[in-house]
């Protein structure tokens, strides 16, 4: 196998030469260097240009003084523009980063706040409480007919309005 590609190879590289009368080969094909290239590019025809596009070539090149004023205006504008965005911006992220100073701020004091009701509540000792209310303040248990309950539109609180019946 590996020797009939070294033929077919053999062949199409005798193909792409051809001996002079030298004794020297030429290789034919796109591969072929070309040596010199610039007198072909200059052997090209030039293309003929028309009179109106010749004029609109040379229109092209110069500005007037409304295009340039017009041109300067909208840099202007689009420099305003940035700088207004910039400054935008930049409030933007000084307001984030105060809301996050104040948010922890908050987190902190409802921290605090946690931590000292707890110890507060925690500090109290209700057996202590209700040993000064019965002996000290004379205080008792409501016995079962001493109980009055009342139907109230609120059940947050009950106004009294005349002296509760015995």
């Amino acid at each position: 196998m590996a020797t009939t590609q070294r033929r077919g190879q053999a062949r199409t590289a005798n193909r792409n030469r051809t001996a002079n009368s030298r004794g020297q080969y030429y290789v034919q094909g796109n591969v072929v260097r070309k040596l010199d290239v610039t007198r072909e590019i200059q052997r090209q025809p030039q293309k003929k240009v028309s009179n109106t596009t010749r004029k609109n070539r040379e229109k092209a090149k110069h500005m007037n003084a409304g295009y340039v004023v017009f041109l300067c205006a909208a840099l202007v504008a689009t420099g305003l523009i940035l700088i207004n965005y910039i400054g935008l911006q930049s409030d933007i992220t000084n307001s984030v980063q105060h809301i996050s100073a104040l948010e922890s701020q908050l987190n902190e004091l409802k921290l605090k706040n946690d931590e000292d009701y707890s110890r507060i509540t925690s500090s109290v000792d209700l057996e202590e409480i209700k040993r000064i209310a019965i002996q000290e303040l004379g205080m008792q248990y409501a016995e079962e007919g001493q109980i009055v309950t009342f139907a109230s539109e609120n059940s947050d609180y009950v106004k009294q309005m005349a002296d509760i019946p015995q």
